[in-house]
């Protein structure tokens, strides 16, 4: 009988009915209310992209998916999933003890975000470690999975497809935009965090094998917290990548990102729309990798190298 080993998907979580939202919110914000505004604006957030964000179907596909994906893989252990958020039900500290209960003793982690910052990955693995702290559950954790090939094939035949829209003598006249999740720039100081220098190699990985000429990199979906946040936001960026350059066409590449939610449909493909046409440039947002084959395959690629 094969080994079972437990699978610990960890992601942000989002609102599964209007009648979360406030709670969600809540959470995000530390246990402080938001106020009716805040609340509205993130409401209307929502029904903008269609009443709510369809973040919660797609990890719980991309989760199945790789826990398939990775038994078929491994065959000599057998991987149990266990899905555990940041914000919402089930939480990462619910994960952990249905796992015990399970009488798992052993455990993977990932997280569905490929870059590693203290703030993002190292968080939900600690909350995950200091649930298991009594449960006699030992984790090893994927700590990030951006440089994986197949993460970089997927994204640079994304990019290579958008260009084959794009006429070739406008392809120096192209900018692929690469962008991820901001996060205050005092918290990535103090912690040395390698986050910013992952985005800039993926950027640069994605150039070296797409066929793109011009890359820039930029931050979005920054936090109203009154701090200083990574930058440029991409729609700072593009503006000024048009007075400097004059590009006629963007791609968006949200590479912090592995799935259509509300950061992507709204943040790019509305925020970053709207300066796109009013400038009278080419917006373009290649699909994200959901559950593609070769997604799920760069983490079953990284979970394989470390356990």
């Amino acid at each position: 009988m094969a080994k079972r080993i437990g699978l610990l998907v960890m992601a942000y979580g989002t609102p599964y009915q209007e009648s979360d939202i406030e709670a969600y919110y809540t959470d995000i914000r530390h246990g402080k209310k938001p106020t009716d505004e805040e609340l509205q604006d993130l409401k209307d957030r929502y029904k903008f992209i269609g009443g709510l964000s369809p973040l919660a179907g797609t990890t719980n596909r991309q989760a199945e998916a790789l826990c398939e994906a990775l038994n078929e893989a491994c065959t000599d252990v057998e991987f149990k999933l266990y899905i555990g958020l940041k914000h919402i039900h089930p939480f990462i500290e619910d994960a952990v003890q249905t796992m015990h209960e399970d009488g798992i003793e052993e455990a993977v982690t990932v997280v569905l975000a490929p870059h590693y910052s203290s703030f993002s990955v190292g968080s939900y693995n600690k909350r995950a470690e200091a649930a298991a702290e009594h449960l006699d559950i030992t984790f090893k954790h994927v700590e990030h999975y951006y440089e994986q090939p197949k993460f970089i094939q997927y994204w640079t035949e994304k990019i290579n497809q958008t260009l084959n829209e794009i006429p070739e003598t406008e392809h120096k006249e192209t900018v692929l935009v690469v962008s991820a999740h901001s996060l205050p720039k005092g918290l990535i100081e103090r912690n040395n965090d390698p986050y910013p220098q992952e985005l800039h190699h993926t950027a640069e990985l994605l150039q070296r094998n797409s066929n793109i000429i011009n890359v820039a990199e930029g931050w979005q979906s920054e936090g109203n917290t009154g701090t200083p946040w990574l930058g440029p936001d991409v729609q700072d960026l593009t503006r000024s990548l048009y007075n400097e350059y004059g590009y006629k066409h963007f791609i968006y590449t949200p590479v912090g990102f592995v799935c259509e939610h509300l950061e992507v449909l709204y943040d790019n493909d509305y925020e970053c729309k709207v300066v796109c046409d009013e400038l009278g440039v080419g917006y373009y947002r290649p699909t994200m990798p959901n559950t593609d084959p070769l997604f799920i395959g760069a983490i079953v690629d990284e979970i394989k190298k470390v356990f």
